[in-house]
């Protein structure tokens, strides 16, 4: 189990079940016609994913702009999602 955390594989398995969550969401937004639709459901959990991925790059001891860049590109999927809400 510490070896999915050292190398980072847990955040693959993390994200692996957001796209599986995403799919069933739009899945059943088309049969139903309920719940968010595709691009809200993918701007609200960009924030996320974007934090996952920095998560991902600081474990593997990415360099920090790397690290940065996926935390501001989590800000601006925030803040999209908010500005879309609002």
């Amino acid at each position: 189990m510490g070896a999915l955390f050292a190398n980072g594989r847990i955040i693959d398995c993390i994200f692996l079940l957001i796209v599986a969550e995403v799919t069933i969401l739009i899945l059943i937004r088309k049969k139903t016609g309920r719940g968010l639709r595709p691009v809200d459901l993918i701007l609200s959990l960009l924030a996320g994913v974007a934090l996952l991925f920095a998560l991902r790059a600081a474990l593997l001891g990415l360099a920090w702009p790397i690290v940065a860049s996926f935390l501001f590109l989590s800000l601006l999927a925030h803040l999209t999602d908010l500005s879309r809400r609002w």
